[in-house]
């Protein structure tokens, strides 16, 4: 066996190959292959040639126990599903392998601690935080030399264990060489390395406790640093949005007094100076122009045309037609109906602020797969230790968390100007699933959900379950201020080994009565990363076309995937709004996670080539205005599924609700108590009563199908006509939606009839379904 192609390993070193002989079995016993020890994994091969395309086995350091059998043999061992009896050339060969084998598991083990711990602000497995909130380069440094001081500490303690170790081996050797009787000058040299072999261990446990001292108190003080660095970040991006106050009014004085100069030495000019010149000067903040470029990261200032200053009276016109929206966008409640005056006597009911806190359950994943096997896949109950409790149903009302902005939408003169609020509702739906990892209850077949607000905030919200296979859930919500809304969403999911991607197929629809606009657009991919190890993450990508049907208006917005290696802000979302004939009119930019800002296009031209070669377009903006932005998360939200304050509402009990109501639902609400034990318990029922009742409702419809053929023979017409070839075996048809075709998209849906809120009203819910 050759020795090693690298060098010998230091607690740095991060790779070791080499030749080592494995035991295979009884009849070929020990073969030589080549072993690779890289990133706290050992994987080997039976050539070298083999390394970039077949790998014959791989264990994880982090959960393996190595031990040692004789002088050449040592095993490495993961548990019992995976053993390697391997033996080195020789004795040196073989301390080689395990001082570095022992030094990737010190490290490996270290890293999946990091991964695994949630209140780590440097996991690996957690996305960064976006440049502009995280203080920018000089953090990202010094949170990389505070990662790198970690990693050398935890080295040295890791030598440090490795000395006293074999320290502790060779004084017992010496011990036992000394035992013999050995006379003359052999024993004389052995009495002479014995001694030194005692200072040695004197030594070394002296440098071992001052190394373990200076390790307890760099640990001791890490987490006190780590807040002093919060702290004075916070306090630097305070100051420089201070500072950046005080600068626009220093420049808003400056102009303001140049302005009055200029009209008091120009007092017999002032007819010549054309109208609007000292509200111009007023105006110069609001008309303030910036570069946007299409997928550029911000936007730069330049000067602004001289041209537009010239039509004064077309900007005030603008700023005119822009005044009464933009009050609404930080000015107005919205909270109380103007149309129903006497509402204003009658309290509004006080929502709850709280939930039961989450327990604290461990997640036993062998134990799952345990309990499935020799099961029909579709008969495997997954527990709700991956839920949240709430079903999909209120997922989707929980969609209106932001439906202000369809209020204020409903308000706009301007068709261009609506189309920027509807973006912003269709990009805030996404600002709930930042830290919502868990999976919401999938909803029985008849499932209903009611969202009464019409005494809040003016609307009424109605979903229901109206396909199990494949499963679609039915929306429909009519607000008093104007506007409806309605979509039909069915959920594909991929799972691709280290991640799931959750597609979400269906239109959303947004009508308002004033104009009669028809607006239409589909939701992105979700996908939730880390699946198998590491802290879960949910990232959003695609691109939405939010439609005017009626106009023939378009937005095209885009969410950037997450990228490590970009430099733009994390989790960003940029849109151009253009008219029928493909004319800019806005530029919206933000993030989906935080606010969404938009600004008027003025001049649009074409720039330079950007990083892919595409030519980008430039775009000269008036100043961005704010249009949404999220709510806080209430306190405590981190112990109750990071719910928002709409959320915490939803799963509340309510009078006059349906029999077929998610909050009656047994399995939800027990999971909501805590109590999740019985909440296995209790799903699992509900599942298996609903195969049987849809079992006896295919079993009703092959029935009928065959009692109709029998009594009438087919003729040849009903051979080629396909809506008898496409008769469902489920005959199962919705309470409250009714399947039809969309006029807009030509899709088979479900629009609800009508008859819920009539029924409610009278108390009297004789159609539905015993589904709990």
């Amino acid at each position: 066996m050759s020795e090693p192609k690298t060098p010998t390993p230091t607690p740095a070193g991060d790779t070791y190959k080499g030749w080592v002989f494995k035991w295979t079995n009884y009849i070929k016993g020990y073969q030589r292959r080549w072993f690779v020890l890289s990133n706290g994994l050992l994987s080997y091969y039976r050539t070298q040639a083999e390394m970039g395309h077949t790998c014959r086995g791989t264990i994880n350091l982090a959960t393996a126990t190595i031990a040692v059998d004789d002088a050449c043999n040592f095993v490495i061992s993961n548990g019992g599903a995976q053993t390697y009896h391997l033996k080195a050339s020789c004795e040196v060969e073989r301390q080689r392998w395990i001082t570095a084998l022992e030094l990737a598991k010190a490290k490996a083990a270290r890293m999946q601690a990091e991964s695994d711990d949630s209140g780590d602000d440097f996991s690996p497995s957690s996305p960064p935080v976006p440049p502009g909130q995280g203080g920018g380069s000089q953090n990202s440094e010094v949170q990389s030399a505070l990662r790198t001081l970690g990693s050398k500490v935890e080295d040295l303690s890791t030598c440090n264990d490795l000395i006293s170790k074999h320290g502790s081996a060779l004084q017992r050797a010496l011990s036992e060489l000394d035992s013999l009787r050995m006379t003359g000058e052999a024993g004389d040299k052995i009495r002479q390395v014995t001694e030194r072999a005692t200072l040695f261990r004197i030594t070394s446990n002296a440098m071992i406790n001052a190394c373990r001292d200076f390790l307890a108190l760099a640990q001791g003080h890490s987490k006190r640093w780590q807040k002093a660095l919060q702290a004075e970040r916070d306090q630097r991006v305070r100051l420089e949005e201070t500072l950046e106050q005080l600068a626009k009014q220093h420049n808003h004085l400056e102009r303001a007094f140049r302005g009055a100069a200029q009209a008091n030495a120009t007092t017999d000019n002032k007819s010549a100076a054309g109208p609007g010149k000292g509200e111009a000067s007023d105006e110069d903040d609001d008309n303030e122009f910036f570069d946007a470029m299409e997928e550029a990261p911000e936007f730069i200032t330049v000067p602004a045309d001289p041209r537009f200053h010239k039509s004064s009276s077309n900007i005030s016109g603008f700023n005119s037609e822009m005044c009464p929206d933009d009050q609404s966008l930080n000015e107005e409640p919205l909270a109380m109906n103007p149309e129903s005056p006497s509402q204003e006597l009658v309290p509004l009911k006080k929502r709850r602020t709280r939930i039961s806190d989450k327990p604290n359950y461990s997640l036993n994943l062998w134990s799952i797969m345990k309990n499935c096997i020799g099961k029909e896949l579709s008969k495997i109950p997954m527990p709700v230790n991956f839920n949240e409790p709430i079903s999909m149903l209120q997922r989707l009302s929980e969609d209106l968390e932001y439906h202000e902005l369809l209020d204020k939408a409903s308000k706009c003169q301007s068709p261009l100007e609506q189309m920027c609020h509807v973006a912003a509702f269709s990009v805030s739906s996404y600002s709930t699933t930042v830290y919502r990892t868990g999976k919401p209850f999938n909803p029985l077949l008849g499932e209903t959900y009611e969202l009464d607000r019409r005494r809040e905030s003016g609307y009424r919200s109605l979903c229901e379950q109206v396909s199990h296979h494949p499963p679609a859930a039915a929306h429909h919500v009519i607000s008093d201020r104007g506007w409806t809304l309605r979509q039909e969403i069915t959920v594909a999911s991929k799972f691709r080994g280290k991640y799931i991607s959750i597609m979400p197929l269906g239109t959303i629809h947004a009508i308002f009565e004033r104009g009669n606009n028809h607006y239409t657009w589909k939701k992105v991919t979700t996908t939730v990363h880390n699946i198998i190890v590491g802290k879960l993450w949910i990232d959003q990508s695609g691109e939405i076309d939010v439609v005017n049907h009626t106009t023939g208006d378009r937005c095209h917005l885009k969410f950037a995937p997450y990228s490590y290696f970009s430099r733009d802000v994390a989790r960003k979302v940029t849109g151009v709004v253009t008219d029928k004939d493909g004319k800019a009119h806005y530029v919206l930019s933000g993030t989906w996670d935080e606010k969404m800002e938009f600004s008027r296009v003025m001049q649009s031209s074409r720039g330079e080539n950007g990083t892919e070669g595409k030519q980008k377009t430039v775009y000269q903006t008036l100043k961005a205005r704010e249009v949404w932005r999220r709510n806080p998360l209430p306190e405590g939200a981190e112990t109750m599924y990071y719910f928002t304050a709409l959320a915490l509402t939803l799963n509340e009990l309510e009078e006059g609700m349906a029999p077929t109501d998610s909050r009656r639902r047994p399995d939800q609400r027990l999971m909501e108590e805590g109590r999740w034990d019985e909440a296995n318990s209790e799903k699992q029922r509900l599942e298996e009563k609903q195969r049987s009742v849809r079992r006896e409702r295919e079993r009703e419809a092959a029935s009928q199908r065959t009692s109709s053929q029998s009594e009438e023979a087919v003729d040849e017409d009903s051979l080629t006509d396909p809506s008898l070839k496409s008769v469902p075996h489920d005959s199962y048809q919705a309470l409250w939606f009714e399947r039809c075709e969309d006029q807009i998209t030509g899709d088979q849906i479900h629009i609800y009839k009508g008859g819920y809120w009539e029924a409610k009203d009278r108390g009297s819910w004789e159609g539905c379904l015993d589904i709990f």
